[in-house]
């Protein structure tokens, strides 16, 4: 338990008060996400002082007392043709990342393992379905938020499920997300994952978890009186830990 509390303390896996910035990237797809949006940022204050500078150049100089005839022309070819292509321009030079990153969250690199996540009202189900035992049978089980009266010492409020995903890092995992009932969403921020569960349709995507921890996510789709009590939480473990933890599962079924 201490361990996992320094770990929450070290990195930003788990929303916090007034919280303005991102998570603690924890896949190659978050870390994309975030360059990009630091770089966008940079690009949008560039373009907001420069917009500023002419606005207050043009009041400063235009002012009535300072130019009491106004001048009579209607256009200007050169400062149109400026206009119209520097943001073009930026547009072009904004849209090769931004279309580049939206192709590699969609690419599907062949998974090592399959996840198959149910959205219901209001909890989730998860199957792993690689793994069958003698009898024909696969890892699967409900996650349940804990209720605030059971919550031990270290544990968060409306964030502690009774059953936790389990996945190894440095793997690649597909996700196949669906919906028993009526719409709702997979959303973990430090994952980059957001993906809509619809019934009657499996959704997919995939993620690539780099180190270990605990990752904390809710539903993001509103789907009824308890959406805000269907939390979401992700333990990422070295492969040898997983093995362990799949092992006893299956011993148990």
């Amino acid at each position: 338990m201490e361990k996992i509390i320094k770990e929450l303390l070290y990195f930003k896996d788990v929303a916090e008060n007034w919280q303005c910035l991102f998570q603690d990237s924890a896949t190659p797809t978050m870390e994309g996400i975030t360059n990009f949006h630091h770089d966008l940022s940079f690009v949008l204050l560039i373009i907001c002082g420069m917009v500023m500078w002419l606005l207050s150049k043009a009041i400063y100089y235009f002012e009535k007392s300072k130019n009491p005839k106004p001048a009579k022309f209607t256009h200007g070819t050169v400062i149109e043709v400026v206009w119209t292509t520097t943001p073009a321009l930026v547009l072009i030079f904004i849209a090769i990342p931004s279309f580049a990153l939206l192709y590699s969250m969609d690419e599907i690199i062949d998974p090592a393992m399959t996840l198959k996540v149910m959205g219901h009202q209001w909890y989730w189900s998860y199957q792993y379905s690689d793994y069958i035992t003698e009898d024909d049978k696969s890892l699967d089980f409900e996650s349940y938020m804990i209720p605030e009266f059971d919550l031990k010492p270290g544990q968060l409020r409306l964030l502690e499920v009774d059953n936790r995903v389990v996945v190894p890092t440095k793997t690649h995992v597909r996700l196949l997300v669906t919906s028993s009932d009526v719409l709702h969403c997979w959303a973990i921020p430090s994952l980059a994952v957001k993906l809509d569960g619809c019934p009657g349709r499996l959704n997919q995507t995939n993620m690539f978890v780099k180190r270990e921890g605990v990752y904390y996510g809710q539903c993001s789709e509103i789907c009824g009186i308890n959406h805000g009590f269907m939390p979401i939480v992700v333990e990422a473990v070295n492969i040898e830990k997983y093995q362990t933890w799949l092992l006893n599962q299956l011993e148990n079924l």
